[in-house]
Parts: structure tokens; C-alpha cells; sequence
């Protein structure tokens, strides 16, 4: 029998994490397991909206603080480390809830990823010595003759896609455009309930503002000041984590205190839009939709007679009583 996973997800901001909170103190088998791509780096706690130290102490969750913010981290780690954790959680006759917005963390923990052939070095130095003589357009019509869904998908100048689609077909025969469609269509991992955190566009607007507005409050700007002094300095991927960015920016005397606060918010309402584009994809969904300013309280609440329906989470009904709070 597979194992099943409850996954709460939606747009940053959206009240996720104060959500799975409710549905954690409510519950008495629960652990959660984050799905942020920027919550696994130490000391990236601010800008990453992390849930405290105490609060970990009382609820348990996994995923969080794994690795050093100048330290690379891949999908690939990231599944083998969730399942791990859902493994672990299991052995404790434990329910895992998946919580956050990262979607392609949530989709490939479900249905796994495509990982084809083993890179083939000396073909890929081929294919970037042709890109150099002539151009991305050639690489890229390359690619149309042998794959054109893949053609039509990537854009000329994602080199590095494009010479990955290259050297999946020399190796392999096949499309890897056909590989991929094949692989998604297999059997998911776990059996699955995911729940959608859908706001208002105009109150999920506001809670970014009022979010990022605080993020500076609680000292961003010393915290990206301490990881940016740090000798071993920020991976690539840390770097670009939406809050730290520009704020980094500013600290390089790039942009203004003021001007970076409103890149933020500007940045991070666009990713919230890509994120909605995301969830999207997920197969049988059920988008919640909260009111205008509806507490995080009521929507854990909601979330969770959904769930019990399923009969999956016990819930304590003596005056709230709960083995993680005191």
C-alpha cells in the first residue's frame, strides 16, 4: 500500500505556514515537511519566513536548515532527503504534511524526476564548440530536426537545455521530449491530497506588501549583511533567493533601501503569479479559496475537515490537548 502525503501549497505570502500550524496543533500525528527551495540554507531565516526555533521544538519539521547557504543543493538531493523524512515519519506511525511553494520540490517528490542518460562530456564540448562557430540559432535547429517539442519549448539561448536535448537524443535514439512524457505519465510515488491556498489577487497583494514591510522590520538588512561578510560567501542558487537578491543590491550601494524594499514586492508578487501557473499542472487539486483578510485559523480549519474525511489525521478533541504543545 503507498504511502500518503497531504500537501498544503500556494503563492508566497499566501499563509501557508501559519495554515499547517493550525492543522499541526489540532492534530496529534503530524509532521511537516517543507517544500521551499530557500528554507534548506542555515541562516536564510527572514527573508525565507521560517518558522522559529521554538516552534520546530514543538511541532517537528524537516527540510529546513540541512545546508549552508554557500553550499549547492539539488532536486535530486532534495527528493532523496523528503523521502527519507517521509520515511522516518512513517516508522513513527506519523502523518508527513508537505508544506510550501516550491512546485517543482512538490511535483518531482510525487512522481519522481527524469534523469536520463549520464552526461556525455566530450559530445557536450562538440555541441558548444558548434554553438560558438555559428551561433545558437544553428544549435537550436539542431534540435528542431530531431525533437521539435522540445524545439518549440526552449527558447535558442537556453544553452544549456538545448545541448541537454542533443545529447539525450545522440545517446538514446529517442526525444527526450517523448522520454519525459512517458516517464510523467507513470505511476505517482505516493497517493496524494494536495490543497491549493488561493487568495484574492488584491489580499494576496497586501499580505506581500505588509510581509516584506516586516522582513525589514525583524533586520533583514543585518542578516544579508552577516551572509555577505561570511568568508565562504552564497552559492549561486542562495544568492538569487527572492528578498536577499536585492537586498544585496543595496548593501553594494546598487539600488536605495527604499528602492530595494520595492523590488521585493514587485519581484515577489510576478513569482507569486508564476507559482499559481504552477499549481495549475497539479492533477485533482482542490484550490481554497479564503476570504478577504480570512484568518489563517478558519482555513487550517477548513483544510483539515478535508482531510478527516479520508479519516487520515486523528485529531484530540480534550480541550485541544496536543502531545507538541504545552
Amino acid at each position: 500500500m503507498k504511502q500518503k502525503l497531504f500537501i498544503i501549497t500556494g503563492p508566497t505570502g499566501s499563509g501557508k505556514t501559519d495554515i499547517s500550524l493550525r492543522i499541526a496543533q489540532k492534530a496529534n500525528n503530524v509532521e511537516i515537511i517543507s517544500a521551499d527551495s530557500m528554507q534548506i540554507y542555515r541562516g536564510m531565516d527572514i527573508g525565507t519566513a521560517k518558522v522559529s526555533e521554538e516552534v520546530r521544538r514543538l511541532i517537528p519539521h524537516h527540510m529546513i536548515d540541512i545546508v549552508d547557504p554557500w553550499q549547492s543543493y539539488s532536486l535530486g538531493k532534495y527528493i532523496r532527503d523528503a523521502r527519507a523524512a517521509v520515511a522516518a515519519i512513517e516508522s513513527k506511525d506519523k502523518q508527513a504534511l508537505i508544506v510550501g511553494g516550491t512546485g517543482l520540490y512538490i511535483k518531482s517528490l510525487i512522481h519522481g524526476i527524469f534523469s536520463g542518460p549520464e552526461a556525455d562530456w566530450r559530445y557536450r564540448e562538440e555541441l558548444n564548440l558548434i554553438a560558438l562557430e555559428k551561433g545558437p540559432d544553428y544549435l537550436h535547429d539542431m534540435l528542431a530536426k530531431v525533437d521539435p517539442v522540445s524545439a518549440a519549448r526552449l527558447h535558442k539561448n537556453d544553452h544549456k537545455r538545448v545541448i541537454r536535448a542533443l545529447e539525450v537524443y545522440e545517446k538514446t535514439g529517442a526525444a527526450i521530449s517523448g522520454l519525459q512524457k512517458q516517464f510523467n505519465e507513470k505511476e505517482p510515488e505516493f497517493e496524494y491530497s494536495i490543497f491549493v491556498i488561493n487568495r484574492p489577487k488584491d489580499d494576496l497583494r497586501k499580505r506581500i506588501d505588509d510581509r516584506v514591510e516586516n522582513m525589514f522590520k525583524a533586520g533583514l538588512v543585518g542578516e544579508v549583511m552577516e551572509l555577505k561578510n561570511n568568508f565562504n560567501g552564497l552559492s549561486k542558487q542562495a544568492r538569487q533567493a527572492l528578498g536577499y537578491n536585492e537586498t544585496l543590491q543595496c548593501l553594494n550601494n546598487e539600488i536605495t533601501l527604499d528602492e530595494a524594499k520595492e523590488n521585493i514586492k514587485r519581484n515577489t508578487k510576478k513569482f507569486a503569479k508564476r507559482q499559481l501557473t504552477w499549481f495549475k499542472s497539479f492533477d485533482n487539486a482542490l484550490w481554497i479559496s479564503p476570504g478577504n483578510d480570512q484568518d489563517c485559523e478558519k482555513t487550517g480549519d477548513q483544510i483539515l475537515d478535508e482531510i478527516n474525511k479520508a479519516g487520515s489525521f486523528a485529531v484530540l478533541n480534550r480541550a485541544g490537548q496536543n502531545p507538541y504543545v504545552n
